[in-house]
């Protein structure tokens, strides 16, 4: 099941699934941890209502859940994150990763693909290497 995490304007975060066609699931929180904890409870809550009615549980209820982030909640999550550095190491203004960042600047498709595609380039790199 694909699962959209987004900043909200009250700074709260909220996780729902863009997938399946049955339910629609929601989880809120504080955190983007929080969003997703909830988001999980909303699974478990809906699946028993159905295994309470006797019926068929949907098959989104039973899938992985493949969380899609925005670029706020990336960086609220994922803190070991420095924004400047990472804007330096793709070749984006620091500045400009710390606006994305709060959310003050609108960004393209294409430059969220490549954040997208620097981040995999950084995780294959890290994945890769061997220290000594």
């Amino acid at each position: 099941m694909k699962v959209s995490i987004e900043k909200q304007s009250d700074g709260s975060y909220i996780a729902y699934n863009t997938t399946g066609e049955k339910v629609q699931l929601i989880g809120t929180g504080e955190t983007v941890k929080e969003a997703k904890e909830d988001f999980f409870n909303s699974i478990e809550e809906v699946k028993g209502d159905y295994i309470e009615r006797n019926s068929d549980v949907p098959p989104e209820l039973t899938e992985d859940v493949d969380f899609h982030f925005d670029i706020s909640s990336l960086f609220e999550y994922y803190k070991i994150f420095n924004v400047s550095a990472l804007g330096r190491y793709l070749g984006i203004n620091p500045g400009l990763m710390r606006q994305y960042k709060k959310g003050d600047t609108p960004i393209s498709d294409a430059q969220l693909e490549k954040i997208e595609n620097g981040i995999h380039r950084l995780a294959h790199e890290l994945a890769t290497l061997s220290l000594v």
